[in-house]
């Protein structure tokens, strides 16, 4: 490989942390509110509102049953009114954080979901209200599966950030499309896909290594 190559394959690789981080922060951010309102709203919830709860189910299922490309075509003018452009990383990160924040809030809600009732009435009958709940019942409790949770999350987002470089937008993808595919560059093909499996495995330890400290813990 040559020293430019070389240089294209370190910027890309910083290209695809970015996209992953950025997409993945903003995704828990509004995908742990939108799990939590969820649970919430149910049928039984500490807020239970059934029209809510199934307006935001309706928006959550309609984004998450679009395929990953084609949101990333059709959210072209979204991207554009954001960023000002279509192009590059930072587009990209639109329609990723975009993608992502639905399937986090399901994988979040199931976490949630899993947190024994009894706790949750233990602490109404103690007068709590429902910030309390949340605060100190139902995220504390959830936590270890909210972090597995995003964790797969952020897998997911390097996958999709490598689909992402297939109309420019920069990364392991752009690189391996461009270079990797359209120029034959065998190696540069390769090499993108060891530091993609390798961005992955090191993504999935560090999140099972705080998983299990934060199951100690509970």
């Amino acid at each position: 490989m040559t020293p430019v190559l070389f240089d294209l394959l370190l910027r890309s690789i910083w290209e695809t942390l970015l996209m992953t981080g950025a997409s993945g922060l903003i995704s828990l951010l509004a995908g742990l509110p939108l799990g939590l309102a969820l649970i919430a709203t149910d049928r039984g919830g500490i807020a239970e509102n059934l029209w809510i709860n199934r307006l935001l189910g309706a928006i959550v299922n309609g984004f998450r049953s679009v395929p990953f490309i084609i949101l990333l075509v059709a959210l072209i003018p979204v991207t554009r009114l954001i960023v000002g452009t279509a192009l590059g990383t930072w587009a990209a990160i639109v329609p990723l954080a975009i993608a992502a924040t639905p399937y986090y809030a399901r994988i979040a809600e199931v976490s949630l979901r899993e947190v024994d009732r009894g706790l949750i009435e233990a602490v109404r009958a103690m007068g709590g209200n429902r910030w309390t709940i949340i605060r100190e019942v139902l995220v504390p409790e959830a936590l270890p599966g909210i972090v597995a949770g995003f964790t797969v999350t952020l897998v997911t987002l390097v996958g999709a950030s490598a689909m992402a470089g297939a109309i420019g937008a920069g990364g392991l993808g752009d690189l391996a499309i461009r270079y990797g595919y359209q120029r034959f560059e065998t190696n540069i093909m390769i090499a993108v896909v060891i530091v993609l499996i390798i961005m992955v495995c090191g993504i999935q330890w560090l999140g099972d290594r705080l998983v299990a400290r934060l199951d100690h813990r509970a």
